[in-house]
């Protein structure tokens, strides 16, 4: 099987606070992609519940690229709504330093999965319903499949965001 990518924007709650900490939606349930595909409910369970069984953690990758590797995932959780990721920037990244700055301009707002299909079926309209998936990989990524839900800009109800992603940069810069 083929690894396969969706690309979702996070409902802006992708940020940047206490230093390179990043959190959003890198799937939602129920929602259409620009593929035609729409992941169900449950459809991590069991690749998460593997991934934790044998310690394996889902990668952050920049723009699905395997060879930069931009941070960690803290948690990723499936909830009502879709999969939830947090995470942190590394410091010691350049790549990762370059993210923050895109994310603060807004230039960089999309999370986006890297995955393969274990179960799948076609409903009555041709979309593809993804009832199981193997989750390898949350990306950052510049053009998102699913455009419902942005991150960055608009990020939770922090006022101060701006403040404190240029508090994140100075600190990255000094290490």
């Amino acid at each position: 099987m083929a690894l396969e990518r969706k690309f979702a924007h996070g409902d802006a709650r992708v940020r940047l606070a206490d230093g390179v900490r990043i959190t959003g939606y890198a799937s939602w349930f129920g929602v259409e992609d620009g593929g035609r595909d729409v992941v169900q409910s449950g459809a991590y369970c069991d690749s998460l519940a593997r991934a934790s069984a044998e310690g394996r953690a889902i990668k952050m990758l920049w723009q699905h690229d395997p060879t930069q590797v931009i941070g960690v995932w803290d948690a990723v959780v499936e909830d009502t709504r879709g999969l939830r990721v947090e995470g942190r920037l590394l410091k010691g990244v350049e790549k990762a330093r370059e993210a923050a700055a895109l994310i603060e301009a807004g230039a960089l707002d999309g999370l986006s999965i890297g995955y393969t299909v274990k179960r799948a079926v076609r409903d009555g309209q041709g979309r593809r319903l993804l009832q199981e998936l193997e989750l390898w990989e949350v990306s950052l990524v510049t053009f998102p499949m699913l455009p419902s839900a942005r991150v960055g800009a608009k990020a939770d109800p922090l006022r101060d965001v701006a403040q404190a992603i240029r508090a994140a940069r100075l600190e990255l810069a000094r290490d």
